[in-house]
């Protein structure tokens, strides 16, 4: 199966008060669900979910720290 392009997949911006951050997400449709996924988001500042590919972006980049 073919990758998609990330370029074309949506991205999620989240601040510190949204950690721990989960896909499928609160404003996602019930149709489109998938298994729920926690996301490391602090430490590289964005991540991507392995089921849909949306990507979750922190806003002010990378924590310090974070692991």
């Amino acid at each position: 199966m073919a990758q998609p392009d990330a370029s074309a997949l949506p991205v999620v911006e989240v601040t510190e008060r949204d950690l721990p951050v989960h896909c499928p997400n609160p404003a996602m449709p019930l149709w489109s669900s998938h298994p729920r996924v926690f996301l490391d988001v602090a430490a590289e500042g964005e991540a991507m979910c392995p089921y849909c590919g949306t990507r979750y972006r922190l806003r002010g980049g990378p924590r310090k720290g974070a692991h």
